[in-house]
């Protein structure tokens, strides 16, 4: 297992620029655009020593942001394995492993709080 669990994040913003502008400004960095089909998507530099989670901000066509509109994507053997585990212990599953071309594979579940959280894996 990873020394680090977090393996990838997200910060769901309804402006991208203005977003973009904002982190940027706030942090000295220059974002990088993600080649991503249908969404938005602007990474923060990394990973790095200092920051070894990378992520990215993200404009989603009717998804709400504010409040605590972050997901945090674990990293884990195959998300696979670990989403057929995710009701068992009392959660549930909101998007089965799938596909994300070259970065590897996803799951989405619900924590037993509410908490959206995804899992990442390479296969």
């Amino acid at each position: 297992m990873s020394s680090n669990l977090i393996a990838w994040f997200e910060i769901y913003v309804q402006d991208i620029g203005r977003a973009r502008a904002f982190y940027e400004q706030v942090l000295g960095c220059t974002l990088s655009r993600l080649p991503v089909e249908a969404v938005e998507m602007w990474a923060f530099p990394g990973p790095t020593p200092e920051a070894p989670a990378p992520g990215a901000l993200m404009q989603v066509p009717g998804l709400p942001s504010g409040g605590n509109s972050c997901v945090l994507y674990l990293h884990c053997a195959d998300c696979a394995e670990a989403a057929a585990r995710v009701e068992a212990a009392g959660g549930q599953l909101r998007r089965p492993k799938m596909s994300i071309g070259s970065y590897g594979f996803v799951a989405l579940a619900l924590d037993t709080e509410g908490n959206l959280f995804g899992l990442l894996s390479s296969v």
